[in-house]
């Protein structure tokens, strides 16, 4: 094995990927046998970085040189400059948004300082294809350790005693989960992870299965010695191609190591892993409608109990985490469950991963201790809003979620603190909103999802959320009346409290917290017809200024549906009947003689 002096870390991520890293992976390693330093410098491809909004990334040891926004064509600088004269590219460093000075350590980024990575602390280290260097991390030492030293229900209460909770929304303890399923007496009895990752925004699962894929695979062989199952099923969608090939790498790769399959370890212990391939439903995402489509039926929900845990895939016991949940477990069991424990808060133990997006200066997917406060999250990690616009609203949980205000800001992130504000944990998307943001435009573009992605078996959820939808959709096209905004409170907590899955009992979220938060936004659209944050076609009106038309006739040229009418070198008028609000006008207009209202 050649020693390596330097190594180049490109992000081989998804968001990377179709940013040319792997061109930009071949022009490195071009340029360096160019100048003859093949013997010296590995070229890796990792898994993601997390800083999405500056991919791709390179990063350079030992000297932790971190690059951003690289291109194949800055391969032959780096080169150059960078690794044969030991030159520092000072053009591709990060740049702070805020102070606007250069940091050339990913160390001394406020991006990386305030993070804890646990669930993601291979990601962007390791070639997510070697298994050597998932090894060379500890990796698999868990699984040797509670396989050879430790009980099933020695490691079932490690897992207790950690106080691990769900990652996936749910926030069910992990362990009392591992627990009920092992004490359910079956002949053969299933582990089953859900990677069917469908919030908008949302990358947390996807990026941890094309980064650390061993890491899945190593927990759930922990899991299934704990309930004494021999089968494992990684249940995801088909549209995450890059984290299908790399898992099954890994899953080819531990098998020829004796880490998957017969007599693991020499240990007596036989366990193997298959690939479950879903169409990409939201719903899927609930553990019965999950189970249900990978035995080949239609993926609804079911009634609870019983719960999957005494009778799930096939009938049997199963038990179902999601992929971060499993990330967290190799971890636990090699440091301990009071290590782990003393993370985080007094019921939310350990760390949390966002993926953070929207009006943000740092988008990318960041893991946080728990009790991290929202205002940290946004302005110290996330570097605040774009373009120095003012923060308006975040929203957490996805589609199940709700709009958090400025108010807000200061609430440690947790299980029960997000709950008591009106929003919740979610399986971890944060969507960050800045003053342009129309809020009832938000929920209603969260319904439109719901309505898409509902199973449509119960009538609450399938007719309830249609009906959220018209009265939104009324409101946001200037047809709205006042009463409209109780009845949507009345129908939302109908749908709540008669739907039969977490899908729908929590698709009224983001109106309600809308309509508490930004009440005074739903009455501007019903009482004065008017968008505050001018986002609402339907409501928005263009209006020539006559005192500054010159009658150039410009306007007229390019209105596309003959809404604009006047006499050259005479002021214009708007058809408002006609008028589409395309805003054409308003962009082509040279004399600022169209506003907007």
């Amino acid at each position: 094995m050649t020693d390596y002096k330097i190594h180049v870390l490109i992000c081989g991520g998804t968001g990377c990927k179709s940013a040319d890293s792997d061109e930009l992976k071949k022009s490195l390693k071009q340029w360096i046998d160019e100048v003859g330093l093949e013997d010296d410098v590995q070229v890796v491809l990792t898994g993601c970085f997390g800083f999405c909004e500056k991919g791709p990334i390179v990063k350079v040891l030992p000297d932790n040189t971190f690059y951003v926004s690289v291109t194949p064509s800055d391969a032959e600088e780096i080169v150059k400059e960078h690794l044969l004269k030991g030159r520092v590219v000072q053009r591709l460093l990060y740049r702070d948004p805020n102070t606007h000075q250069q940091i050339s350590d990913s160390k001394g980024m406020d991006f990386y300082k305030k993070q804890m990575r646990i669930a993601l602390r291979n990601c962007g280290f390791i070639n997510p294809e070697n298994i050597q260097e998932y090894i060379s991390r500890d990796g698999y030492m868990a699984l040797g350790k509670c396989l050879t030293e430790l009980t099933p229900e020695d490691t079932i209460q490690e897992i207790k005693d950690s106080g691990l909770r769900g990652r996936g929304g749910g926030g069910f303890p992990t362990g009392l989960k591992w627990e009920i399923t092992r004490k359910s007496e079956a002949d053969q009895k299933y582990v089953v992870c859900n990677a069917d990752e469908g919030d908008p925004g949302a990358f947390m699962d996807r990026s941890i299965l094309e980064g650390d894929p061993h890491s899945v695979i190593e927990a759930m062989s922990i899991c299934g010695y704990c309930i004494g199952a021999s089968k494992g099923l990684v249940y995801i969608r088909a549209e995450y191609p890059l984290a299908i090939e790399r898992l099954k790498i890994a899953l080819d790769q531990a098998r020829e190591y004796g880490l998957l399959g017969e007599d693991i370890l020499g240990t007596g212990f036989d366990f193997d892993i298959d690939i479950r391939l879903g169409a990409g439903a939201f719903v899927c995402g609930e553990e019965t409608a999950l189970i249900h489509s990978m035995e080949g039926k239609r993926g609804e929900p079911t009634f609870k109990p019983p719960f999957p845990s005494v009778s799930g895939f096939l009938g049997k016991p199963t038990n179902v985490n999601n992929v971060e949940t499993f990330a967290n477990i190799p971890v636990i069991i090699n440091k301990g469950a009071s290590w782990f424990n003393k993370i985080g808060t007094e019921n939310s133990k350990g760390t949390k991963v966002f993926a953070l997006a929207g009006k943000i200066n740092n988008v990318g997917l960041i893991e946080v201790p728990m009790g991290t406060t929202l205002r940290e999250v946004i302005y110290d990690i996330g570097g605040g809003i774009k373009d120095g616009k003012e923060f308006k609203s975040v929203q957490t949980g996805g589609p199940s979620g709700g709009c958090l205000t400025k108010n807000f800001l200061d609430t440690p992130i947790d299980y029960d603190n997000l709950l008591k504000a009106g929003s919740m944990m979610g399986s971890g998307g944060m969507i960050v909103m800045d003053e342009d943001d129309c809020m009832v435009a938000i929920a209603r573009f969260y319904l439109e999802f719901i309505l898409e992605e509902s199973c449509g078996k119960c009538s609450p959820c399938r007719i309830g959320n249609k009906r959220l939808f018209e009265i939104l959709d009324k409101i946001t096209s200037g047809k709205g009346e006042e009463k409209d905004i109780e009845r949507l409170i009345l129908l939302s907590n109908v749908i709540k409290d008669t739907s039969l899955c977490g899908l729908g009992q929590t698709s009224p979220n983001p109106v309600l917290s809308t309509i508490l938060n930004f009440r005074d936004e739903y009455l501007a659209h019903v009482n004065e017809k008017k968008c505050p944050s001018g986002q609402c076609k339907s409501l928005l009106k263009y209006e020539i200024i006559e005192d500054l038309c010159t009658g150039c006739t410009l306007c007229f040229r390019n209105c596309p549906v003959g809404a604009i009418t006047g006499e050259r070198r005479q002021p214009h008028y708007i058809d408002q009947s006609l008028c589409i609000k395309c805003g054409v006008c308003y962009e082509k207009c040279k004399f600022n003689a169209i506003k907007l209202t």
